[in-house]
């Protein structure tokens, strides 16, 4: 116990001292808490920027539902000389032989038919909307992550008995029927065909992705989705474009990706090829470009922060060399050359550790101040934080340790003699 209660009262003394010092060169010492300071912001900005738009990434991603697998047929031919197959690869008959044998990594799933774009006029009294038309299933809310604001979705009735229902997106709504109407209830018509509608969809935000060019097809909350049955009664035909499906985990997409793929090929004795896709691969893809990213900033950051360092140990060694004979006069009188190379280490650490705590809360500012002006979930990233911190401190350390072994290895005489 005494032992400790004396090597506190060192740490404790030694603080004050390297205080006392740093209060006699207070230009020199503020000029390199900054230095330090503006590496930690740095570091610490890199990280809130990271952090903000990997989760600003992965929530609009998550709007495409997380575990989702699409399969569709692969048109393009191995042999230029074979005959190109027409259709789809795709029927109701893959459907039905799905429920008995196929598959044990999915989850769920629905068939998707696209109507072209502007093949039948949407239209409700006088009013018009250019939605795309989309034939679904009952499950295809839950595998695409969608909800309702209102009304309910598709109940397996409506499949079987090909009822003329919609559910709609908040674009088609305010279109259709003006922003402050509830649409539910009210009926618009799909070319000749009267629907009424049954449900509205929340509104989706894929607007970070739709701004570089990701945003992964047909806009969610302009779309007017259908019983496929009733969608093919009223194409007259039974073709189905693609299937998208939900996973029983994220990582077993891609065997969910493998097992339909090999279904739908055994189901048409290998007349068609087939491709899929994952959104587990998108979410792959994105965490490896934000971790590079992420990386590419810190390095850029840490080098402000060597910047910094180098100004500590320009600050300790004109330190050493003002107080040579400070130095001697207290070896001459007992102390230790540990307890010199204490000393100036603290008043170094001391530098970095001010520094740091400065360029934290400037950090904090910055990322605040960028959420403002941009709009981005920008959240401080408190894992960078505190590596900024502990960062700063270490390289307080490393800055201060060569001057602070010169000055422990000076001679008394050599040291009180110096001018």
């Amino acid at each position: 116990m005494n032992q400790l209660h004396h090597y506190w009262r060192f740490c404790k003394d030694g603080l004050v001292q390297a205080g006392i010092s740093l209060q006699d060169n207070r230009l020199r010492s503020v000029l390199s808490i900054l230095g330090v300071a503006v590496g930690v912001a740095a570091v610490m900005a890199v990280g809130t920027i990271s952090e903000g738009g990997r989760r600003l990434i992965f929530d609009e991603l998550e709007t495409f539902g997380l575990r989702s697998v699409w399969v569709f047929r692969l048109n393009q031919e191995k042999k230029p000389d074979t005959t190109q197959r027409q259709g789809t690869g795709f029927d109701n008959s893959d459907l039905d032989l799905m429920e008995k044998h196929c598959c044990n990594d999915v989850r769920r799933l629905s068939p998707v038919i696209q109507v072209r774009e502007r093949q039948w006029l949407v239209r409700a009294a006088s009013a018009y909307s250019n939605a795309q038309v989309i034939g679904v299933n009952s499950h295809y809310l839950a595998i695409n992550n969608d909800r309702l604001s209102s009304g309910r979705f598709f109940l397996p009735d409506d499949i079987v008995k090909r009822h003329g229902v919609a559910v709609i997106g908040p674009t088609v709504a305010a279109d259709l029927f003006g922003s402050s109407s509830n649409p539910v209830g009210k009926a618009l018509r799909i070319g000749e065909r009267r629907y009424t509608v049954i449900g509205l969809t929340e509104r989706k935000s894929r607007d970070f992705l739709a701004s570089i060019g990701s945003a992964g097809g047909q806009d969610s909350n302009n779309q007017i989705l259908l019983p496929y049955t009733t969608l093919q009664q009223q194409l007259g035909s039974k073709i189905i474009h693609f299937v998208q499906a939900e996973a029983i985990a994220l990582e077993r997409a891609d065997a969910a990706a493998a097992e339909l793929v090999s279904f739908f090929e055994r189901a048409h004795q290998h007349r068609y090829a087939y491709q899929s896709d994952t959104m587990a691969k998108y979410i792959g893809t994105a965490e490896r470009i934000l971790r590079g990213v992420s990386l590419i900033g810190v390095v850029a950051a840490s080098i402000s922060l060597l910047v910094g360092g180098m100004g500590i140990m320009n600050v300790i060694s004109t330190s050493v060399m003002e107080r040579t004979r400070e130095i001697g006069l207290r070896k001459a009188v007992g102390a230790t050359g540990q307890h010199i190379l204490f000393q100036f280490l603290m008043e170094s650490v001391l530098i970095s550790t001010l520094g740091g705590l400065l360029g934290l809360l400037a950090g904090v500012l910055i990322g605040i101040a960028l959420a403002w002006l941009t709009g981005f979930p920008l959240i401080p990233s408190w894992s960078m934080a505190l590596l900024g911190l502990l960062v700063s401190i270490v390289v307080g350390l490393l800055s201060g340790l060569i001057p602070a072994q010169r000055a422990a290895r000076l001679r008394p005489v050599t040291a009180l003699r110096y001018e």
